[in-house]
């Protein structure tokens, strides 16, 4: 019985964009508490790396075409994000209670990326980077 091996693909981009980390279920007092510095307007240069996985195509040699890769992270992500206040600009945290914590965003990102990806590729993880130092990576 021969399987077809499972490869993964990772592909790399930055964006810049501003944030306030806030909750509109806390008070003043406990919002500055809990978040510190970070509940004023502030930036970070963000690193994300997208894995996707799945099998090799016999005839392209690809698991998936870069460039079409790339599109879907320029779409999905650039975009959206970058030079952006995610907090007034991103419906998706604009008109919710969501906080838009690292956390938050890359979940966010995972929706946006899996549901524009090629039947045969699956979305593996996303790391996101919001300093050298802090990282999130997401599984779905």
């Amino acid at each position: 019985m021969d399987s077809k091996p499972v490869v993964y693909l990772t592909r790399i981009e930055t964006f810049d964009s501003a944030h306030r980390l806030n909750s509109e279920l806390l008070d003043q007092q406990t919002n500055c508490q809990t978040f510190g510095k970070c509940n004023t307007i502030h930036g970070h240069h963000y690193r994300v790396e997208l894995t996707v996985k799945g099998t090799v195509d016999p005839i392209t040699g690809f698991l998936m075409n870069t460039y079409d890769l790339n599109q879907i992270m320029q779409e999905t992500i650039l975009k959206p994000f970058d030079h952006k206040f995610i907090d007034r600009d991103i419906p998706y945290f604009k008109d919710s209670n969501i906080s838009s914590t690292v956390e938050n965003i890359v979940v966010y990102i995972w929706k946006a990326v899996s549901q524009r990806l090629p039947t045969n590729v699956s979305l593996h993880s996303i790391k996101l980077y919001s300093t050298e130092k802090n990282v999130v990576t997401y599984f779905g």
